[in-house]
């Protein structure tokens, strides 16, 4: 029987399983330093990274999913997932500064003696340098892939970061000063800091559940369009284009030359496709509906020889997400 090989992991997928093995890892660390110490701080620092491990968890399931090509049932992929797994991102995010603030806000007010800080601050110290290097290559991955999920699990990660820096912080102040009410304080602060966080992420994902257009993805299909501009491409409108997770999809009218055959305009079409997927992955699903020109675009056209021209080109049309979107009058 021939062997078969079983197929390779994604980078993305690869970088998810990262972080969620050194999210368990850096758990465990957080809590052996917050049962030495008892401290409030400590505490809430753990207590976003019982959220990383979760996130971490569906964002595995969720670019695995993503990776998985289009099918019958969801012929345009299954990208979207990621919008799904960014929203959960941001409402743990949300409900671990609920769960800070409601363990900390006593010590303010009730503050209790902290044994074994030294050490308790020494594997905080740790914990975070090695969650600075996966967020960092986190947020790297997900923009370099457009995976909205790596993104998103990076900056939760850098999130805690953050979040460790401030408590190390605060920690030397209670230890140099004695002023133990300092660590329910730096909590209350932790949770303010990651309930922002998680605020931006819930935003970001319900732009995608909106399909929201994207100002920048537009302006650089505009770009590329304008720089590989060919004399017979008279113009574009129609344009629209959304992202789905990490696949992009695009369609758009382009105006070409009446007299032409079917056979040129299948070129044209081709090779502005072929253009289009060497800038947004070969995966970009592009659709491109030919329209043939009238009189009125004779000013905007470059295309010679032509019999049928009503006026002489005087102009060439500037592609912008705003000069090629709505439909022009007479096309």
């Amino acid at each position: 029987m021939r062997e078969t090989t079983p197929p390779k992991s994604s980078p993305e997928v690869r970088a998810a399983r990262l972080s969620l093995g050194v999210a368990v890892a850096l758990l465990l660390v957080k809590m052996a330093a917050w049962l030495l110490t008892g401290s409030a701080a400590i505490l809430s620092d753990a207590l976003e990274s019982i959220i990383n491990v979760v996130a971490a968890a569906f964002a595995v399931l969720s670019v695995t999913v993503a990776d998985s090509p289009p099918d019958e049932r969801h012929p345009y992929g299954h990208g979207n997932i990621e919008y799904y797994a960014a929203w959960l991102e941001g409402m743990l995010i949300l409900l671990a500064s609920i769960g800070i603030f409601y363990e900390s806000w006593d010590k303010i007010f009730h503050p209790a003696p902290m044994p074994n800080l030294g050490a308790g601050v020494a594997l905080l110290a740790a914990a975070g340098g090695v969650n600075l290097w996966l967020g960092m290559r986190l947020v790297r991955q997900g923009r370099s892939s457009g995976s909205l999920t790596l993104e998103a699990d990076g900056k939760h990660v850098l999130t805690d970061v953050y979040t460790s820096a401030g408590v190390f912080v605060g920690l030397g102040l209670v230890w140099g000063t004695g002023w133990l009410w300092l660590d329910g304080l730096v909590a209350c602060l932790v949770g303010v800091n990651i309930a922002w966080a998680g605020v931006g992420l819930v935003r970001r994902s319900v732009s995608g559940f909106m399909i929201e257009s994207d100002p920048v993805l537009l302006e650089q299909i505009c770009s590329l369009l304008r720089e590989n501009r060919q004399p017979a491409w008279i113009d574009i409108h129609r344009l629209r284009a959304i992202k789905a997770g990490r696949r992009v999809h695009v369609d758009l009218h382009l105006i070409l030359p009446r007299d032409m055959t079917l056979a040129e305009a299948h070129r044209h079409v081709d090779a502005m496709e072929q253009l289009l997927r060497s800038r947004l992955g070969p995966e970009a699903d592009v659709m491109i509906h030919a329209d043939p020109c009238v009189d009125a675009r004779c000013p905007v056209c470059e295309a010679e020889p032509c019999d049928l021209r009503d006026s002489a080109n005087s102009a060439t049309p500037v592609w912008t997400p705003q000069t090629t979107g709505e439909p022009k009058k007479g096309t």
